[in-house]
C-alpha cells in the first residue's frame, strides 16, 4: 500500500552521545528515584536496590528488541510503526495511542516539580506554595520546553546535554557525601553499612515484590525517546537503539548508587516514616546529608522534572507524525516545520492536550494529579509488552539462524514481554481496590488510576473505530516479516 508522500525530519541533527542523553533526561532519574525510594522502602526495606536491579531486568529485553525492530524499520513512531508492520494495523494503532498518552499524563506533573523544586532551591516556599503561581509556571514552562522541541533537535539536545551534566553531579555529589558520613559515623539518623545482601530482590517475595516491581518500571520509563529520534539521528540504524540499551545501564548504575547511599544513611524506619512525601524525601534527607548545602538536591530534581518536561514530549509528538504519515490520524498531525525540519502541529497538539489535563485534573484535586502517574504503568507496561512481542513476531524467520537472535531477538523480548504483561494484570487487580490508590477515594467503585486508563483505552478505541470510518486507507495495511537485506546489516 503507498504511504503519505513524507515530510522529512532534519537528518543527521544529532549524534551518539546525544540521542543517549535525550534517552536518560527522559526518564527523569533524580525525580523518578527521589519519587520512589520512599515507598519502595516501604515495601522491600533495605532490599530496595535489589528490586531496582530486579526492574532493569525486562527494560533490558524490551530495550533489545528497540535496537532491533530499529535495525530494519528506522521509523519514528517506533512501537507504532513496528507493531502495525508486524502485528496489523489495528494493534498498531493502539500501541501509537497509547504512547501519545503517556506524555500526555505526565508532562504537567513533570513541570510542576520542575517549578516546585526551582522556587525551594532560591528560598520561595511561599510562592510553591501558592497553587495558581506554581501551575502558571508551570504551564509557562511546557510552552517554553515545547518552543524548543520545534525550534530544532539540536537546541534540544544540548540543553539537554547541560541538564543533565547538572543532574549527575548534583546526585553524585549527595550520594558521595552520604556514603561517606555512613562510614565517617557521623549520620544524624540510624544508618546502616551497605551489604551486597541488598541486592537480592528475592528476600521481599510475594505481593509486596509485585509491588516494587511496578513502581521499578516506572522509574526506567522514557528511556526510548533516543529511539524516537531516530531519522534525526547519526547512524540511523543503530546509534539510537544503542542509545536505548546504554541509557537502561547508566539509569541502573545511577539508580543503585543512589538507592544504596539513601537507605545506609537513612536505614528504613525513616523512609517508611516519610514515605507519603513522595518526592520531597530527598529534600528532607538533604538538610540532614548536606546541611546549608541541600539546595544541591533541589536543582538535581528541578533540573531532572525540566528536562523529562522536554524529553517526554518527543515519543508523543514524533508517534503522532508517524500515524499521521500513514493516514492513521489526521494528514496535518505530519506536517514539519519547513525551516527548523521538525514536526511541529503534532509537537504543539501534544502540549496543548497535556496542558488541558494538568489544569482540570488540578480542579478536581492534588491527589487526582498523583492518581493520573499512577495510570501510567498500565500503558507503559502495555506497550513495553506489545514491542517485545512485536519483535519476536517480525523477525519470525531468522530466530534459528543463530543463539544469538534466539537469545536476544526472540526469547529475550518475549520473556520481557511476558513479565510485563504479568504486572500489567497485577497493576489492575491491585488498583481495582480504592484503597491502593493515592487519593484512597472510589471512582465507580474502582480506584482512580484504573479509571482513568481503562478511560484512555476506550477513548483510544472510539477515536479508532471513528477514523477506520472516516479514512480506512491505513486499515489496509497487512502483517509482514523484517526484510532478510535489513536482518543481516545491509541499509535500505
Amino acid at each position: 500500500m503507498d504511504e503519505e508522500p513524507r515530510e522529512e525530519l532534519k537528518a543527521d541533527a544529532i549524534g551518539f552521545v546525544d540521542a543517549l542523553v535525550i534517552g536518560l533526561n527522559a526518564t527523569s532519574p533524580a525525580y523518578s528515584i527521589a519519587a520512589v525510594i520512599g515507598p519502595l522502602v516501604v515495601i522491600a526495606g533495605v532490599h530496595a536496590p535489589g528490586v531496582m536491579l530486579a526492574s532493569f531486568v525486562p527494560m533490558l529485553f524490551i530495550a533489545s528488541a528497540f535496537y532491533y525492530l530499529n535495525k530494519v524499520d528506522k521509523d519514528c513512531g517506533t512501537t507504532f510503526s513496528w507493531v502495525t508492520r508486524s502485528m496489523g494495523p489495528w494493534a498498531g494503532w493502539l500501541g501509537g495511542w497509547a504512547i501519545t498518552m503517556t506524555g500526555v499524563l505526565v508532562v504537567g506533573s513533570l513541570a510542576d516539580v520542575g517549578v516546585s523544586f526551582t522556587l525551594r532551591g532560591f528560598g520561595l516556599d511561599a510562592a510553591a506554595d501558592t497553587a495558581w503561581i506554581r501551575q502558571s509556571l508551570a504551564v509557562l514552562l511546557i510552552l517554553a520546553m515545547t518552543a524548543i522541541c520545534v525550534a530544532g533537535t539540536e537546541g534540544s539536545a544540548k540543553l539537554q546535554n547541560v541538564l543533565i551534566l547538572a543532574q549527575v553531579v548534583f546526585l553524585l555529589v549527595f550520594a558521595a557525601v552520604a556514603v561517606y558520613r555512613v562510614y565517617a559515623d557521623t549520620s544524624s539518623l540510624d544508618s546502616v553499612r551497605p551489604s551486597l545482601e541488598w541486592l537480592n530482590p528475592f528476600a521481599v517475595g510475594g505481593a509486596a515484590l509485585t509491588s516494587g516491581l511496578l513502581l521499578g518500571v516506572f522509574i526506567y520509563w522514557g528511556w526510548e525517546s533516543a529511539v524516537n529520534l531516530t531519522e534525526e539521528t547519526s547512524g540511523a540504524a543503530s546509534a539510537p537503539g544503542l542509545a536505548g540499551i546504554w541509557s537502561t545501564v547508566i539509569l541502573l548504575a545511577t539508580y543503585l548508587a543512589v538507592a544504596f547511599a539513601v537507605v545506609a544513611y537513612a536505614g528504613t524506619q525513616f523512609l517508611v516514616d516519610n514515605a507519603d512525601e513522595e518526592e520531597f524525601i530527598f529534600p528532607l534527607l538533604a538538610t540532614k546529608v548536606l546541611g546549608q548545602w541541600d539546595w544541591i538536591v533541589y536543582f538535581a530534581v528541578a533540573t531532572s522534572a525540566i528536562a523529562s518536561t522536554q524529553t517526554t514530549i518527543i515519543p508523543a509528538s514524533r508517534t503522532a507524525l508517524s500515524m499521521a504519515r500513514r493516514a492513521a490520524l489526521p494528514r496535518s498531525f505530519g506536517h514539519v516545520h519547513p525551516r527548523f525540519r521538525t514536526p511541529d502541529v503534532s509537537t504543539w497538539w501534544v502540549a496543548g492536550i497535556a496542558i488541558a489535563w494538568y489544569l482540570v485534573v488540578n480542579q478536581l484535586s492534588e491527589n487526582a494529579l498523583f492518581d493520573s502517574l499512577s495510570a501510567l504503568s498500565l500503558l507503559i507496561a502495555f506497550y513495553y509488552a506489545l514491542t517485545g512481542i512485536a519483535c519476536a513476531v517480525y523477525y519470525r524467520r531468522h530466530l534459528t539462524e543463530s543463539v544469538r537472535n534466539f537469545v536476544l531477538i526472540g526469547l529475550g523480548p518475549v520473556v520481557g514481554a511476558l513479565l510485563l504483561a504479568w504486572l500489567l494484570v497485577a497493576s489492575v487487580r491491585d488498583l481495582s481496590d480504592p484503597a491502593n490508590s493515592y487519593s484512597q477515594t472510589s471512582w465507580f467503585g474502582l480506584g482512580p488510576p484504573l479509571v482513568i486508563g481503562i478511560g484512555i483505552a476506550l477513548t483510544g478505541v472510539v477515536i479508532m473505530l471513528w477514523w477506520r470510518v472516516v479514512s480506512p486507507r491505513f486499515w489496509q495495511e497487512r502483517p509482514g516479516v523484517a526484510d532478510p537485506e535489513l536482518v543481516h546489516g545491509k541499509e535500505a
